[in-house]
């Protein structure tokens, strides 16, 4: 029987303006970061989690400046708090994904996942623990009623709109393969970038049946010649842009040799 523990998210600063957040007791697997940034009018809030505790209520004290909530695509691991928020951005593809009630899928156990689908995860690399969470958020939480609440949008992105939050301001780019939908966020003043799924340091899933590996192989094609500094992922550590171009051109040769 697992624990029920009361501080479901941790978080660390990674710079003044910046907070990473995280879920310590959700696998790796399906642990995504969650980004929070600072700005003069509003903040941005980068995915959100699997949503089993409220984050809105565990970061009430981030929350207190008008938030935006921007997913970076609509699976499970980064939409599941989305709900909670007044202001929701998503890209324009993702959009009928998070409207309707179960669209968006997910589990919290390997056994709930289809054959075919966790046939792709433990091909692209990937541990999938019978269970994925190591501890509950209350004690009455039941894994198998697991399900993200469906959300409609407040503002639908589109490839080269801007997220302006007053003092800085973030270039939404369309980088799909990985999903339809998926985008990232690039601050061109000091070379940040948000990247959602679409690239980060450890194996990139694009045999889904929502994955295309031609945009995929576009979307690295178009992250290597981004001047980047620093790249911010949906999962695993943050890296600078020799990473980035390496990650890239890993991606393309492995798409070349199958």
């Amino acid at each position: 029987m697992k624990v029920a523990v009361g501080n479901w998210f941790a978080r660390e600063p990674v710079d003044e303006l910046i907070w990473r957040l995280w879920e310590p007791f959700v696998d790796p697997f399906a642990r995504c970061n969650i980004w929070f940034v600072h700005g003069r009018d509003h903040a941005l809030l980068v995915d959100t989690g699997l949503g089993v505790a409220s984050l809105h209520e565990a970061a009430r004290d981030l929350f207190e400046q008008p938030t935006l909530a921007l997913a970076t695509h609509y699976h499970f691991d980064h939409t599941g708090s989305l709900h909670e928020f007044t202001e929701r951005l998503a890209h324009k593809a993702g959009v009928s994904y998070l409207a309707t009630p179960g669209a968006i899928g997910g589990a919290l156990r390997r056994d709930a996942f289809s054959a075919s689908t966790l046939e792709k995860y433990l091909a692209a690399g990937y541990e999938v623990p019978d269970d994925l969470l190591d501890a509950w958020p209350e004690a009455d939480f039941d894994p198998d009623t697991y399900e993200v609440r469906s959300c409609a949008p407040t503002r639908v992105l589109d490839d080269g709109d801007i997220v302006d939050l007053g003092d800085r301001a973030f270039e939404v780019m369309h980088l799909p393969g990985h999903s339809p939908d998926s985008i990232g966020l690039f601050d061109a003043a000091s070379g940040t970038l948000f990247s959602g799924d679409a690239v980060y340091d450890g194996p990139l899933l694009d045999g889904s049946p929502d994955s295309d590996v031609d945009a995929y192989v576009a979307t690295m094609e178009r992250l290597r010649a981004l001047p980047v500094e620093v790249v911010h992922g949906g999962h695993e550590p943050s890296f600078g842009r020799e990473r980035l171009v390496e990650l890239c051109d890993a991606y393309i040769a492995g798409v070349r040799s199958r």
